[in-house]
């Protein structure tokens, strides 16, 4: 056997933590502390205790690699979207990182640029479409730099300059630059420190942002004069209360500056006009407590999207006034959720408006046609039809405000990301592109379910099962179960082509829509947070539980996987039942939640007690939370294999989390170290969403993936049985 090095077992520290009467002992506290170089050094000595445990893993992580890489077209072009006398597209070239982000002529008659058409994609690899400009080169502005994020990109109203955001450490902090199109000279970088949005004024001249505080909470609107020093910009909007993020867009025909103020439960909208950036924003009506709703202008009108009638939403029609605005009184109702329908947001265009829609579990989108004159007034509606029973279906990129027709976005778990055309007028649909999988991918092998779980109050639980068609429920398959569950976001069918090297291993995929997700609105939501949140849990749980009842998964063969609030969901379902999975997947894992929600001054606190409760206010919000938290609970017991990731400048979940999981799991695990290792891998110049590039990123994963393979006994390609075809569909709830 191969000697492996000791795991790392940070000394322990401990400190008092009172609160309620209660007193708690945190032993590895000091981890938190990123200045320490102790702890930086502990984060190394994690990293090399994880590739020393899964060094022999390397031949397995490159043919992930060589799958993944063969199975994609790595210079491929995106479908080009018409924006006044402009093509807009991205394309990527085969070996760098990043993408490129261009733009052709509109040359009038000749029509879109054709990507599906091989003479294109050898324009791509020979430098682009014929007179093409290259706005943004990825690779070129990441160059000397371990990471690289674009926040946001906007082209001038005259289409001669690109503003655009820029974060190198993965801290979601970024630098705003400006810069002439033509000569490809940068015009600006005097901002720094930015949150996400980014806005021109219609003259071109000015551009809008915003600013984080202290806690990383997007709090201000600023001004910002192009070619002036930042010491001179114009403070535009404050929001004071913690509990609330600021945002900014701006409406489809240009007009407005639209500013999203918004708490977990309560919401704000302030419109600016962009023709008079330095006049005042004035409010679309005045918060109320409970009251949320999402503002579209609609060129003579506003279209809202709100609460105040309807749990799960409706859509309204307001006026569209310059001065202090309007009450619910105001708004008129022009669609109202039917029977397990969930009204998310409208999309408006001159001539119709979309409507996005929750149905049946799944997503929805249903075209209001307007009456030419007739302000508000909408003919009657119709839904997009999907052929296929497990899929999501989503606008695309359309930023003109006069057109006919919409580029859609339709995808389901065995059907590659597709850009569809419709025409509102025929209602015909057409396919511009679907994303290349090569090496031989045939949709046909592979099978999407939806299958039912019992939870523990009755309430039956949606499940999508993914596997090759030649998997059968025998009780003998290696199975990852994913899940959410928080903050009423739902997880829609998404294609993968690095999954599709964990399914051609045998391995069953299964993804749990449980409770405090948004799959059938806001209900589902609410059994789910706050007091409701272990719900979550033993949803998990019972999804488990029938999945080896059911023979998809064989015992002993099941892994669990989640991120980021899943991985609160993955750490407090791994407590309940330490015994019942066989390897972790924890990326960037929420599990130290009654420390974090207890510090206001960190990230994300205070609007977040929303979502989990105020446990310094309240004692039994800081007692339920406790006796969930994944950190405060860790028992002695034969726990499973676990790998927990992280970076170092995660602003979302703070690298401490996972780093003292690790650490008290480890020390209470009473399984063989060497069967089932703790690992934790930390991203040392990278943020939430892990590495950046796409090279580096299929290497993480594949790091990752390798080692859950392996737990599972599947890192090997098994022998075929004859494929069946098709999507089985076992009805709704």
């Amino acid at each position: 056997m191969r000697l492996l090095p000791a795991a790392p077992m940070p000394p322990r520290r401990p400190v008092v933590r009172r609160h309620h009467g209660d007193e708690v002992v945190d032993e590895y506290a000091w981890l938190a502390d990123r200045d320490d170089p102790v702890v930086l050094a502990h984060l190394e000595q994690e990293n090399r205790y994880a590739e020393a445990v899964t060094e022999s893993l390397e031949p397995l992580r490159r043919r992930i690699v060589a799958e993944i890489r063969a199975r994609t077209q790595e210079t491929d072009l995106s479908v080009p979207v018409a924006y006044r006398s402009w093509w807009y597209y991205s394309r990527t070239v085969e070996g760098q990182q990043y993408p490129l982000h261009c733009r052709v002529p509109v040359v009038p008659g000749a029509g879109r640029p054709r990507v599906d058409d091989p003479t294109a994609h050898h324009g791509a690899q020979a430098g682009g479409l014929p007179g093409e400009q290259v706005l943004l080169d990825g690779n070129a502005e990441a160059a000397g730099a371990e990471y690289f994020a674009l926040g946001a990109s906007e082209v001038s109203p005259d289409q001669t300059r690109l503003a655009y955001l820029v974060d190198l450490a993965g801290d979601e902090r970024y630098r705003l630059r400006v810069k002439d199109i033509e000569s490809g000279a940068l015009v600006d970088e005097a901002v720094t420190g930015t949150g996400y949005g980014l806005v021109w004024s219609l003259d071109g001249l000015t551009l809008f942002y915003t600013r984080v505080d202290a806690a990383w909470r997007p709090h201000q609107v600023w001004r910002h004069r192009v070619g002036t020093p930042a010491r001179d910009d114009v403070l535009v909007f404050q929001e004071d209360d913690e509990r609330f993020w600021t945002g900014l867009t701006s409406s489809r025909d240009e007009r407005l500056l639209v500013i999203q103020v918004a708490s977990k439960s309560t919401s704000e909208v302030w419109l600016l006009d962009l023709a008079h950036p330095d006049q005042p924003a004035w409010v679309v009506a005045p918060r109320q407590e409970g009251l949320e709703y999402d503002v579209e202008p609609a060129g003579d009108g506003l279209l809202i999207v709100h609460n105040a009638v309807h749990r799960d939403f409706e859509l309204a029609w307001a006026p569209l006034t310059t001065s202090a605005g309007s009450s619910v009184s105001d708004w008129s109702t022009v669609v109202a959720p039917g029977p397990g329908e969930r009204i998310v947001a409208a999309d408006a265009f001159a001539g119709h408006v979309l409507v996005s829609m929750r149905r049946d579990g799944l997503t929805g989108l249903r075209v209001l046609p307007r009456r030419p004159g007739a302000p508000g007034w909408f003919e009657p509606g119709w839904d997009i039809p999907v052929d296929e029973p497990l899929f999501t279906l989503h606008l695309g990129d359309n930023p003109q405000w006069q057109t006919t027709s919409l580029q859609l976005i339709r995808e389901s778990f065995v059907t590659p990301r597709t850009v569809l055309e419709i025409d509102v007028g025929t209602r015909q649909q057409s396919v511009l592109k679907r994303q290349p999988v090569l090496a031989g991918f045939d949709p046909a092998d592979y099978v999407q379910r939806r299958i039912w779980a019992t939870a523990a109050d009755g309430v039956r639980i949606p499940v999508s099962v993914l596997s090759r068609s030649d998997v059968v429920p025998d009780g003998s398959a290696p199975g990852l179960l994913y899940g959410y569950g928080a903050y009423e976001m739902s997880l829609d069918p998404w294609f993968s082509v690095p999954r599709l090297s964990l399914l051609d291993r045998g391995v069953v995929l299964a993804f749990a829509h449980v409770r405090g997700g948004g799959e059938f609105g806001r209900s589902w939501y609410e059994q789910g947070r706050l007091d409701a949140k272990k719900t979550s849990f033993t949803d998990l749980l019972a999804v488990a539980g029938h999945l080896l009842d059911a023979g998809w998964v064989g015992p002993a063969r099941l892994g669990l996987q989640g991120g980021s609030a899943g991985g609160l969901l993955v750490g407090a379902t791994l407590n309940l039942t330490p015994d019942l999975f066989r390897v972790v997947w924890a990326e960037v894992p929420f599990v130290d939640t009654l420390t974090t929600i207890l510090d206001p001054s960190l990230p994300l606190t205070v609007p977040e007690w929303e979502e989990w409760g105020n446990p310094l206010a309240n004692p039994q919000v800081y007692r339920y939370l406790k006796e969930y938290a994944p950190y405060e609970n860790v028992v002695t017991a034969a726990y499973p294999a676990v790998l927990a990731t992280t970076s170092l400048n995660d602003t979302r979940v703070g690298y401490s989390e996972p780093a003292k999981w690790v650490a008290r799991l480890r020390a209470a695990t009473t399984s063989d170290p060497h069967q089932r290792p703790v690992l934790l891998r930390t991203e040392m110049v990278a943020g939430h969403g892990g590495r950046s590039g796409r090279y580096a990123a299929w290497d993480q994963w594949a790091w990752e993936a390798a080692f859950v393979l392996d737990q599972l006994d599947a890192g090997a390609l098994p022998k075929r049985r004859p494929a069946s075809t098709g999507t089985v569909w076992t009805g709704p709830q």
